[in-house]
């Protein structure tokens, strides 16, 4: 199958490593670059980087409905435009191109968690599993007909970094079950139930400020679904506080304000929320290395009474 591919971040690229072993791909979709760093130099997106290396034709569009790339996309004629974390809403004009339509890796089980950061709300939300989505994609945000799923165990100890690694490799292979299926003609496309829809906003640094009002799950859910970035954060002494990783503090804390830290323990420094203590284990403060918290403890103090708000 001649196959377009679209798509930006790391977790996209595994979607075009399994597309080079079975299809001919004829060129890819990126993100502009981006300036980073001091010296603000142009970066190319990873999907970009890894393109270049298979040596593939990559274009850039600032925006996707431009008419002038959507002429080109209708001169490769391709049969299928495969989509993975690209970044933007496709136009009608460009969805109507490919005799196998556009198909998008989803990185949820639709029609929960439509949006920009499926894979982190799952996390933060509590939620045990969690999948991948593949779809016709429509003119909304994810709303599309769906055609395969697969399912991926969020594990007690995972956080976004290893759920993205799993995540990305179940939506390449289940990209590439979906091509073969529609080329048989054995998939059957499914319209999602729009009133079961959940929504998963974009993360801002906001999202991680630590609301010491909920319960311990709760705060080690939200550490666990901003690692490693942006990081779930409190304000320690006027300066933002890492924290990545916590456990519920054995005993009660009926005493002390929310957000207070109640006990210092060797592993750790006990912090009041809203069911009782949770123990700060790993932490990263402004302009320091991220750590284990006792030893972080070892040279600086954190004593009681210190309010983290």
């Amino acid at each position: 199958m001649r196959v377009i591919f679209m798509g930006t971040p790391d977790f996209a690229v595994y979607s075009l490593k399994a597309l080079l072993t079975q299809h001919e791909v004829i060129g890819v979709v990126s993100q502009p670059d981006k300036p980073k760093g001091r010296g603000k130099k142009l970066v190319p997106t990873p999907v970009k980087a890894y393109a270049l290396e298979q040596g593939l034709q990559v274009y850039q569009p600032e925006k996707a409905r431009d008419p002038e790339f959507v002429t080109m996309l209708e001169k490769l004629a391709p049969d299928a435009i495969a989509v993975t974390a690209f970044g933007q809403i496709l136009p009608e004009s460009i969805l109507n191109i490919p005799k196998y339509g556009c198909i998008n890796v989803h990185g949820s089980l639709l029609p929960k968690y439509r949006g920009a950061a499926p894979m982190q709300w799952s996390i933060i939300d509590g939620e045990k599993v969690t999948g991948i989505t593949t779809m016709f994609m429509a003119k909304g945000m994810d709303t599309g007909d769906m055609l395969l799923k697969t399912e991926v165990e969020i594990a007690p100890d995972d956080n976004f970094a290893s759920v993205h690694d799993k995540m990305a490799q179940a939506g390449a292979n289940l990209l590439l079950e979906t091509l073969t299926a529609l080329q048989a003609g054995t998939v059957e496309r499914i319209p999602q139930d729009h009133e079961a829809a959940t929504h998963a906003p974009m993360i801002t640094k906001e999202t991680g400020h630590i609301d010491w009002a909920k319960s311990a799950q709760e705060i080690i859910d939200l550490m666990r679904g901003l690692d490693p970035a942006p990081g779930a954060y409190a304000i320690y002494e006027d300066e933002p506080l890492k924290l990545f990783k916590g456990i519920k503090a054995e005993g009660d804390y009926p005493q002390g304000k929310l957000g207070e830290i109640v006990d210092v323990t060797k592993k750790g420094f006990v912090v009041k929320c809203g069911d009782g203590g949770l123990t700060i284990t790993e932490l990263q403060a402004r302009g320091k290395k991220r750590m284990a918290t006792d030893a972080y403890l070892r040279g600086h103090a954190m004593n009681k009474g210190v309010l983290l708000q």
